[in-house]
């Protein structure tokens, strides 16, 4: 009896530390809530300032947490600079060079959250809270984000390189979003991402003259859209990177304008007309077009999901001081 009883307070002290262990690792809305209660501020002024300077950066803020999460996870590793030879990040990476912008905004955000709250904030979460920002501003619903990220120390290129393409087919673009826990529905509700922001002229320009290699347009692609665009990307090299609004017709507002451009063959990518003429997708991307609250509230639960791969917890990442660069 003595023995159990000896043994006894030691398994309960097991228990109560595993227990406290895993709501530690846990996401947390009120994470910052102590250490930090002064973080959605700065990070919202922050956004706001960098959008009042450049309407475009909504959505280059969007994209950049997209291109952050779907490369080793949501670990801020997008915003690690090259060291010489002894450090190889993914700024450099074929999706992100000369098209991933936004780097100078977090790494000002960092600053104003250092000042306030020290070693506290992680670049990842930073980064996670000014993407629903810039999406809010432009006119998305608000989200509410859990908390606690950690910042990873590596960085992955070569996975960067493999990031989803305007230029995949469909198959290939669900396969990428099954292969980090998301669905064909993500796929088209994070697609909506692009009623903002721009495209260059490289990524579509096929659809314009050579599609499918026939040496004529895509047939699919609305005639008076078609002339317009090209007159604004002639079939010449250097109209290539001449940069295009995804939306023409309300470029800087978030909203479901781009499921109707779909609708209507009127979508500028390939990669994202298809959504409406296959059978997997263009019954969601036809309910988006006549259903903007449902597209903005499913939109919020997705961009959730997405923030949610691969989170470093605890003494799985780290805390940087200086988001360029690993402690």
């Amino acid at each position: 009896m003595e023995q159990k009883a000896f043994k006894r307070p030691f398994v309960h002290l097991f228990y109560i530390f595993f227990l406290s262990h895993l709501v530690f690792c846990q996401l947390d809305y009120r994470f910052y809530d102590s250490t930090c209660p002064s973080l959605t501020g700065i990070v919202r002024y922050g956004v706001w300032s960098a959008i009042a300077n450049d309407t475009r950066m909504a959505a280059s803020l969007v994209r950049l947490h997209f291109h952050d999460c779907f490369v080793n996870g949501c670990d801020a590793s997008i915003l690690l600079d090259d060291i010489d030879s002894t450090f190889v990040g993914e700024k450099t990476a074929r999706a992100n060079q000369n098209s991933v912008r936004g780097y100078e905004v977090i790494d000002k955000i960092k600053a104003n959250v250092e000042k306030a709250c020290p070693s506290t904030v992680s670049c990842t979460d930073i980064l996670t809270l000014a993407a629903r920002e810039a999406a809010n501003i432009a006119g998305a619903s608000y989200w509410m984000v859990p908390l606690g990220r950690r910042d990873g120390r590596t960085a992955n290129k070569t996975a960067a390189n493999e990031l989803p393409s305007p230029f995949e087919s469909l198959d290939n673009i669900i396969a990428k979003f099954n292969a980090k826990g998301l669905d064909t529905k993500d796929v088209v509700v994070l697609s909506g991402a692009h009623t903002i922001g721009f495209a260059q002229c490289f990524t579509f320009k096929q659809r314009l003259f050579n599609f499918g290699g026939s040496r004529k347009p895509d047939p699919d692609l609305e005639a008076s859209l078609l002339k317009g665009l090209q007159t604004v990307c002639p079939d010449q090299v250097d109209s290539d990177t001449t940069l295009v609004p995804l939306d023409s017709v309300t470029t800087n507002r978030f909203d479901n304008s781009y499921y109707r451009n779909l609708v209507n063959s009127s979508g500028l990518l390939q990669s994202d007309h298809v959504l409406s003429t296959d059978n997997r997708t263009a019954s969601m991307v036809l309910s988006y077009s006549r259903y903007p609250y449902l597209f903005l509230k499913d939109f919020g639960a997705s961009m959730v999901k997405m923030a949610n791969i691969g989170v470093l917890m605890g003494q799985d990442g780290e805390i940087r001081k200086n988001c360029k660069v690993v402690n």
